[in-house]
């Protein structure tokens, strides 16, 4: 007589919590329902990597405020001053920091994230969390600096008494497309970091040359019309400065260089997020 074997059932107290993973398909987006479930993780990250910024740091938070006064004195005095580029009938102090502010934010927010990956390293390898968090918290981060800077702006504005437009609204929806625009270049750079290392040493060349290429310490209008016009307009960070100049100054909308630029940080962003998808699965392996 063979007799039957009891499986022990475990009780509420003992019972472990099983999560089925099914295989994820060639092409597909992250999970953003499961991004939503660690939206409290990227939060701690995002704050971590502010207080980690500063700490140690004699002048802290000031930091914020050094460095776009310093490079808009820079602009003033070599472009504005020797090279007597044009500001649209704007103060140059103003025309150029009202342009380093989303270009900080893009800037910063791509070299964060960009090595975010390889810098959380014994994250990634020891407890499992979405991997989208990590970029996602590094682009967060500069919102600190660029909340400080705008104050600044304030003051500037305030001093020269130049008010801003009804335009200025629109604000946040420019620092959210100049965010959107670096999540998307961070998500492509962070993934080939981890299987290149050449790539951190890469991304402070392109945002040098990157800043050059965008209208920081010139006016658009002084790119030459035509192809060189249509090439220029490629570029999402044309789009994120005009319409932030615009919102804060007034005149003409860019309405070319504003749609294009959402239209290039969409696909850069899509395209992102399905390469980071694909590669994610290997990143505790290689990192």
């Amino acid at each position: 007589m063979v007799s039957a074997s009891r499986v022990p059932v475990p009780d509420e107290a003992t019972s472990e919590r099983i999560t089925w993973r099914r295989p994820q398909a060639r092409v597909s987006f992250p999970d953003f329902g499961e991004l939503w479930e660690h939206r409290e993780l990227v939060y701690f990250l995002t704050w971590r990597d502010v207080v980690v910024r500063y700490k140690q740091a004699a002048l802290g938070v000031a930091w914020a405020v050094i460095q776009p006064v310093t490079n808009m004195v820079i602009f003033s005095v070599v472009f504005g001053g020797l090279a007597n580029m044009p500001s649209d009938g704007i103060p140059y102090p103003l025309f150029t920091l009202a342009a380093l502010l989303p270009w900080n934010l893009f800037s910063g927010a791509v070299q964060r994230s960009s090595t975010s990956l390889v810098g959380n390293a014994p994250l990634l390898t020891k407890v499992y969390l979405p991997k989208i968090v990590v970029p996602l918290s590094a682009v967060l981060a500069g919102l600190v600096d660029f909340a400080i800077s705008v104050v600044v702006l304030i003051l500037m504005m305030a001093f020269y008494r130049f008010p801003p437009s009804a335009g200025i609204v629109c604000l946040p929806l420019f620092t959210i497309l100049a965010l959107a625009c670096a999540f998307a270049v961070g998500l492509w750079l962070s993934s080939v970091n981890v299987q290149y290392r050449d790539v951190q040493q890469l991304v402070p060349f392109l945002m040098q040359a990157w800043m050059y290429v965008s209208p920081v310490a010139y006016s658009s209008k002084v790119v030459p019309a035509g192809v060189w016009t249509t090439l220029y307009m490629l570029n999402p960070m044309v789009g994120v400065i005009e319409g932030f100049r615009w919102s804060l100054f007034g005149g003409p909308v860019p309405v070319a260089p504003i749609a294009v630029s959402c239209v290039v940080t969409l696909v850069l962003l899509v395209s992102g997020l399905l390469y980071f998808r694909r590669t994610e699965s290997t990143f505790a392996d290689v990192v």
